[in-house]
């Protein structure tokens, strides 16, 4: 399952969310510090496994 990364705006507390896509489309999050909706997904890295040929 993929996790996002989000900054508050207000607090500027920065967090790790984990969710299916499906559920990030349509989710509303608020900050677990301070409770506001004023949050911005942030870019993370990722990793892919793949087999080997």
């Amino acid at each position: 399952m993929p996790t996002y990364d989000f900054h508050c705006m207000n607090c500027k507390e920065t967090f790790t969310v984990k969710m299916t896509v499906k559920d990030m489309e349509r989710a509303k999050l608020t900050c677990p510090k301070c409770g506001s909706e004023n949050v911005k997904k942030r870019i993370s890295q990722f990793n892919a496994i793949t087999s080997k040929k």
